[in-house]
C-alpha cells in the first residue's frame, strides 16, 4: 500500500510528530511505502522521493508587516495545494493521512486530495475543529473556555486567545468561519480520534458523526523492562512545566507532602517556581532511556493537567513501563486509567483531592506492586502493531 503522510512539521517537534514517524517507520517495516509531505525545515527527517515541500512559515518572530502579508496563507495557502498535487501525482498514493495541517499547510490540500479520488483519513490531535485556539483554554486567565464550540468563533477575537493578540485570533477565527462555513472538514473519509473526548468535540463542532472512528494512541513496547529501584521512592512530573499542565496546583500540594519527594522532569515557563522547595527535584528536560529510567523508577506518576488532554503519551508511556498514574479527570485522561486499578483521578483545579490521592497511594505499598503489575497488562492494548491492524482495515475499507 502506498501511503501519503501529512504533518507541518517533518521532525519530531511534538506528540503529533512523534505519532506520525512512529507510525510511518512501522508501516515502512511492514512492507508498505510511506512518503510525507509538510514544510522545508534545516532538522527535517521526513521526505517524499521529488523532495517538495512548502516553505517554511514561522510568525513568531515575524515583524506586523510580514505578518499581515502571511495572514491569508495561513488561511489558505496556494502554495501547499500545489506542492502536494505534485508529491500526489508523482507517488500516486492509495490514502492520504493527515495530521496537524492549520496555518501552516492549511485545509486547502484538502481540495487538492479530493481532485485526485483519493481517501482522506486524518488523526485528530487537538481540538482545532472546535476551537480557533487548539486548546479549549485562555492561558492569560488560567481557565476553560468552551465559547466557540457552537461555531462562534468571533469569541476568539473577543478573548484575544492566540497568543493574546487580537490579529492572530482574527486570523484564526476567520480561518475557522471559512472552513466550517464551506463545510471543508466533512470531505475527509475518516477522522480518527484518539480519544471518545475528542470524537465528542468534533461531532459538536459540526462533524459528521459516521466519519468518525475512536483509536487511543499507541506507545512503545518495551523489552525486558528491569525492576524498580526502590532506594528512592518518588512521585514524578514529566512534561511541560506551565500553567495549563496544573503545575501551580501541583506545587502548592507539594509543599503541603513534605514527607514525599517529588521530581519534576521538564522546562517551560514555570521552571523557576520549581525550584528552590526542598522536596522537589527539578531535573530539567529528559528524553531516551535517562527519561525512561525516570519513569519506570517512580511509585507514580502524575498528570494534573487543568485542561483538556486528549490522548496524554505520558499516561501511555507510564503504563508502558508499570507506572501507575494520578491523572486530573479532564479531557481523554479518564479514558486511559482504571481506577484503583492502573491508577486514580482527582477532580481538576482540587487541590485538596489531588493531595489527598497522592498521599494515600504513595503510603499504601501493596497496592502500587498489584498497580505495577496491572500498568504492565494494561499496555499490551495500546501497541503499535495492535494500532497498525485496526489502522490498516480502516485503510483498506476507504480504499
Amino acid at each position: 500500500m502506498k501511503i501519503l503522510m501529512v504533518n507541518k512539521f517533518l521532525y519530531p517537534a511534538g506528540g503529533a510528530e512523534t505519532y506520525m514517524l512512529g507510525l510511518g517507520e512501522y508501516l515502512k517495516k511492514s512492507g508498505h511505502q510511506v512518503e510525507y509531505f509538510g514544510m522545508d525545515s534545516e532538522n527535517r527527517c521526513a521526505s517524499n522521493s521529488i523532495d517538495c515541500y512548502t516553505k517554511n512559515v514561522d510568525l513568531r518572530n515575524a515583524d506586523i508587516v510580514t505578518k499581515l502579508k502571511s495572514s491569508i496563507k495561513t488561511i489558505y495557502s496556494k502554495e501547499s495545494a500545489k506542492k502536494i498535487g505534485k508529491v500526489i501525482e508523482n507517488f500516486k498514493p492509495d490514502i492520504v493521512h493527515l495530521n496537524n495541517i492549520n496555518f501552516q499547510l492549511t485545509p486547502a490540500i484538502i481540495y487538492e486530495i479530493k481532485k485526485h479520488n483519493i481517501p482522506i483519513v486524518q488523526t485528530v490531535h487537538d481540538v482545532q475543529m472546535a476551537c480557533p485556539n487548539h486548546r479549549m483554554y485562555i492561558e492569560e486567565e488560567s481557565r476553560i473556555c468552551q465559547k466557540c464550540i457552537d461555531g462562534k468563533y468571533i469569541n476568539c477575537v473577543k478573548n484575544k486567545c492566540l497568543h493574546n493578540s487580537t490579529m492572530k485570533s482574527a486570523i484564526a477565527a476567520v480561518e475557522s468561519y471559512y472552513y466550517h462555513g464551506r463545510n471543508t472538514y466533512n470531505s475527509v473519509n475518516c477522522y480518527i480520534c484518539p480519544s471518545k473526548f475528542m470524537a465528542d468535540t468534533i461531532t459538536n463542532a459540526g462533524v459528521d458523526k459516521s466519519k468518525i472512528c475512536v483509536l487511543h494512541n499507541f506507545c512503545e513496547k518495551h523489552q525486558n523492562i528491569p525492576n524498580k529501584q526502590t532506594d528512592k521512592k518518588y512521585a514524578l512530573y514529566f512534561g511541560r512545566l506551565s500553567v495549563e499542565k496544573g503545575i501551580k496546583t501541583l506545587i502548592e500540594v507539594c509543599k503541603e507532602l513534605p514527607d514525599i519527594h517529588f521530581i519534576f522532569a521538564g522546562t517551560g515557563p514555570l521552571m523557576d517556581e520549581c525550584r528552590g522547595i526542598d522536596n522537589i527535584e527539578a531535573v530539567g528536560f529528559k528524553t531516551g532511556d535517562e527519561l525512561k529510567a525516570l519513569i519506570r523508577n517512580a511509585a507514580f506518576s502524575i498528570t494534573p493537567s487543568e485542561c483538556y488532554e486528549n490522548c496524554p503519551m505520558s499516561i501511555l508511556e507510564s503504563l508502558s513501563l508499570g507506572t501507575p498514574v494520578i491523572s486530573s479527570d479532564l479531557g481523554g485522561s479518564p479514558e486511559l486509567i482504571k481506577e484503583n486499578v492502573t491508577g486514580n483521578f482527582f477532580r481538576a483545579y482540587d487541590k485538596n483531592d489531588l493531595k489527598n490521592k497522592i498521599q494515600q497511594l504513595y503510603s499504601d505499598s501493596e497496592l502500587l506492586n498489584q498497580m505495577e503489575n496491572n500498568c504492565l497488562e494494561e499496555s499490551k492494548n495500546h501497541t503499535i502493531d495492535k494500532y497498525c491492524d485496526k489502522l490498516l482495515k480502516i485503510y483498506n475499507s476507504l480504499i
